[in-house]
């Protein structure tokens, strides 16, 4: 779906969830959510998409399994993964795509970049849930093949976020493995600033992660949306506004060396 056209439908996606049932539509966070437990590293791994750090051997995979948007398709055309640990400066995430055709139309990173292949991390530093559309409640960063990450901003329009995120894949056989840093700032966060600074991390904070990969094989518009996490109503494609549909991100105590 185009993203100019979810513009339009905004107060009929938010209409939709009010008829799907009034606890639901009150909840901070949807019913069904997982929960990642990353543990911390105690040196962050090298981003190279190599993931050759033993830290990588300590966290668990969780799948991109629930289609948002688009028809059935095949292993061949698409699988996905991923992994997360962390340090106190940033958290890391590691994920393992199938993908048989790349696509990257569109090299200005702020024109329709949730048409190209690329990979979307939505995180929520305090595992408030709610309304992100357009502020810093939470970030929709949409990481393209060149590594350049987008989100939408408070003055309604995209910005370029990738100070925030750093990025390296590499091709392993038919799988593509994408190490991705990300700093975590929180709901201050002001995009007319150049004083924001991101959050030292601690064992226990729970945040809200959610993991997706938009597919597309040579159309104007991407093919497929799947995510790590069940949409049981409404709008399925409403992550970029609708926080409560993160999973739990707990950060474990346990330091493994790497």
């Amino acid at each position: 779906m185009r993203r100019s056209n979810v513009f339009r439908r905004i107060s009929v996606a938010w209409l939709l969830l009010a008829t799907f049932g009034t606890a639901a539509a009150e909840a901070t966070h949807v019913e069904g959510r997982t929960e990642y437990r990353a543990p911390r590293a105690a040196e962050a791994p090298v981003v190279d998409g190599v993931a050759d750090d033993a830290i990588w051997r300590e966290a668990r995979w969780q799948k991109l399994e629930h289609t948002w948007l688009g028809p059935e398709y095949t292993a061949e055309d698409f699988q996905g993964r991923y992994k997360v640990v962390w340090t106190p400066e940033r958290i890391y995430i590691l994920a393992e795509i199938v993908d048989d055709v790349l696509i990257d139309t569109h090299r200005d990173p702020l024109l329709q970049y949730w048409d190209d292949d690329c990979l979307e991390i939505f995180i929520d530093e305090d595992h408030s849930g709610g309304e992100h559309q357009y502020n810093h409640n939470a970030f929709a960063y949409h990481i393209s093949l060149d590594n350049q990450a987008t989100d939408m901003g408070t003055d309604e329009k995209p910005h370029n976020y990738s100070h925030h995120v750093e990025g390296d894949w590499k091709q392993q056989g038919e799988k593509l493995v994408w190490e991705i840093a990300i700093d975590i700032y929180d709901d201050s966060y002001a995009d007319d600033s150049d004083d924001n600074q991101p959050l030292t991390l601690a064992p226990g904070k729970v945040m809200g992660l959610m993991v997706a990969y938009c597919d597309n094989d040579g159309s104007e518009m991407r093919e497929n949306f799947v995510g790590s996490e069940s949409v049981p109503y409404g709008p399925k494609d409403r992550g970029w506004i609708d926080a409560g549909l993160f999973g739990t991100l707990v950060l474990d105590a346990t330091e493994t060396d790497s």
